[in-house]
């Protein structure tokens, strides 16, 4: 049993950070129901969507107004609600926070959108690559020579979206629970990816951080942080930060240039990275992890999305499971005492509305007349 078993929330379908949001919500034991447009909308087919794992779904015309009361329904039951639609369409569809919060006064209404729900670029489109570089964090990722890359959509989306939104909602519900007053949490993905730098910023302000890429210690710009291509084509991960384990990395690769002690020194850089891409080059990746995985010398394989879940360790903490054929990572944090665990698997759309509904009170009936007359699905 996880340890936000008893909390009930309701997802509004979407894409991204939402969807994530949910995934941790009900990884950890919420009782998260997915209200679910008929045509689906998800990113991949049922069964493979794993950020929709863990909830029921009930396919709603919002439009309709007794689809409309039946979503209502569901708030009025619910501490926590997730929506991720740009500004004002909840509201046009008669499910703004005003109305929620009046049919539910202690609701966590919890909002996920790039921009936020106000400032000059609200009702813009936008994407994960579009709000990360509004924060300098798109800036600072890549190499000096080839220009800002990408992190996949893990800053904007995912660690400074649907995770912040989790967060926040997780904070809005218990200070609901001791006050009795709900709130809106307006999670925006440039407020949460400028939250990630931090840490940057204030190396920056200080003077421990150059604004160019690939010259600062996090960014590859030191050759003691960096990645190796192996004889075998494979890539190695460095992170030899600390003096201790940079001299247990040197003294592990045997290099023994009086030079290279001086782990700091800029004028020694390039012929640091040179010696370490030299060794590394010289044997195949398997053989230099049996030679130093394990060690202090902070150095890990890059592993493919393949490799990563046989890897021995992850394989020994479970870091992945396997659920209905689809290899997945696993519900996360760990808890001494709680036991999150994978529930239901990603639902068909709509999968669940006859049970839920029911649930609410509807008469078997009036259930039949409802999906003839597609308010609900």
């Amino acid at each position: 049993m996880g340890p936000l078993d008893g909390l009930s929330v309701v997802e509004f379908a979407g894409i991204g950070p939402g969807p994530f949001c949910g995934m941790m919500l009900a990884d950890m034991g919420a009782d998260v129901i997915r209200i679910d447009r008929a045509d689906g909308g998800g990113l991949s087919s049922p069964g493979y969507d794993v950020l929709l794992r863990g909830r029921r779904s009930i396919v709603v015309d919002l439009k309709n107004p007794e689809g409309r009361e039946v979503a209502l329904r569901l708030v009025e039951r619910s501490e926590a609600l997730i929506e991720g639609y740009r500004p004002g369409v909840m509201e046009r569809l008669g499910l703004g926070p005003e109305i929620c919060l009046d049919r539910n006064p202690r609701l966590a209404y919890g909002r996920i959108t790039g921009w936020g729900q106000e400032g000059p670029l609200a009702q813009s489109a936008g994407h994960d690559i579009n709000y990360i570089a509004l924060t300098g964090a798109l800036h600072a990722i890549g190499l000096a020579d080839s220009g800002p890359v990408p992190p996949l959509n893990l800053v904007g989306d995912f660690g400074g979206g649907g995770m912040l939104l989790a967060f926040g909602l997780v904070c809005a519900v218990l200070e609901a629970r001791s006050t009795g007053v709900g709130q809106v949490v307006d999670a925006a993905m440039t407020d949460g990816a400028a939250s990630l730098m931090a840490m940057i910023y204030g190396f920056r302000q200080s003077g421990l951080w150059t604004d160019e890429r690939q010259a600062n210690l996090l960014d590859g710009g030191a050759p003691f942080y960096a990645t190796y291509r192996c004889a075998d084509g494979k890539w190695i991960a460095v992170g030899a930060l600390e003096p201790k384990f940079y001299a247990r990395l040197l003294e592990l690769l045997r290099l023994d240039d009086p030079a290279l002690l001086q782990q700091h020194d800029p004028s020694i850089r390039q012929r640091l990275r040179q010696a370490l891409a030299d060794a590394f080059a010289s044997r195949p990746r398997q053989e230099w992890m049996d030679a130093l995985e394990g060690s202090d010398a902070c150095v890990a394989p890059v592993l493919s999305l393949d490799e990563a879940p046989e890897h021995p360790h992850n394989a020994a903490r479970q870091t992945f499971v396997t659920r209905d054929g689809v290899v997945q990572p696993a519900p996360a944090p760990r808890f001494s005492r709680s036991k999150p665990e994978l529930d239901l698997p990603p639902p068909e759309p709509g999968q669940h509305t006859l049970e839920i509904l029911a649930e609410l009170g509807y008469a078997p009936e009036r259930l039949e007349e409802m999906r003839i007359s597609r308010i609900v699905g």
